[in-house]
C-alpha cells in the first residue's frame, strides 16, 4: 500500500510512546486506533526484517529522504522476498492462524480480506462492539504464537512486536487495499492467480 494517511499524527520523541487523540506511537510506528475505522493491517514474523534495515529506513524518513509511503513500499517489497525462517509457509501453522482469524470474524471484528504469506500476513478489518485494534492484535498474536511454537517444538519470539496499520479513508481506498491483499501472493511470484493461494480470502471469495 502506498497511500499516505492525511490525519495529524502524534509527535514522536526517540522511540518512546506518546498519544495524540486516537493516535499512538509504539516503537517506530504510529497507530490510529479509534475502534471503528476499517484498518489495513500487516504483521510479520520476528526475523522477517533485519533490525539494521528498519533503522536505516526510519532514519531516512526522519531526515526527509523518503516519506512514509516509500517506507511502507520498501517494507512490503522486502517482506515479499521471503527473508527469515518463513514459518508461515508450513501449512499446519497457516491453517491454525486462518482458523483463528475466522473464529472471531463477526465477534470482535468484521474481516473483509486476508492473506497469510510465508513470513507475514495482511488483514482488512473493522473492529466491532467497541473493540480496539491493539487488543485484537494482541490477542491474535498471543494465541497464534503460542500454538505455532507448540507445533514447531520451539520457544521464544514468533511474531515481531510491532504491526503496521493504516485506516481506510473511503471506498476507493478500500478497493485498493482489498486488491493489494489478495494479489500479494501473485505479486510475490508464489502463484499465478489470487484464488490459487491456499491461505487467503480470494480463495474463499471464489467459492
Amino acid at each position: 500500500m502506498d497511500d499516505n494517511d492525511p490525519k495529524p499524527q502524534p509527535k514522536r520523541i526517540g522511540r518512546f510512546k506518546s498519544n495524540f487523540g486516537n493516535w499512538t506511537w509504539r516503537g517506530y510506528l504510529p497507530h490510529f486506533d479509534d475502534g471503528k475505522s476499517i484498518q489495513f493491517v500487516t504483521f510479520r514474523l520476528y526475523d522477517s526484517l533485519p533490525k539494521d534495515v528498519i533503522e536505516r529506513w526510519r532514519d531516512q524518513v526522519e531526515r526527509g529522504k523518503i516519506d512514509e509511503a516509500e517506507y511502507h513500499r520498501k517494507v512490503d517489497r522486502f517482506l515479499d522476498r521471503g527473508y527469515g525462517e518463513q514459518y508461515l509457509a508450513i501449512a499446519e501453522i497457516s491453517m491454525m492462524i486462518e482458523d483463528c482469524l475466522l473464529k472471531f470474524d463477526g465477534v470482535t471484528y468484521k474481516l473483509f480480506a486476508w492473506v497469510i504469506m510465508p513470513n507475514h500476513a495482511h488483514l482488512l478489518l473493522v473492529p466491532l462492539n467497541g473493540a480496539k485494534l491493539s487488543a485484537i492484535m494482541q490477542r491474535l498474536k498471543s494465541y497464534t504464537s503460542h500454538e505455532a511454537n507448540r507445533i514447531l517444538g520451539r520457544r521464544g519470539h514468533f511474531w515481531n512486536k510491532e504491526y503496521f496499520d493504516r485506516y481506510i479513508r473511503d471506498g476507493n481506498h478500500f478497493a485498493k487495499a482489498l486488491r493489494y491483499i489478495e494479489m500479494n501472493p501473485v505479486k510475490a511470484g508464489l502463484c499465478e492467480a489470487p484464488e490459487e493461494w491456499r491461505f487467503g480470502s480470494a480463495r474463499h471469495r471464489e467459492r
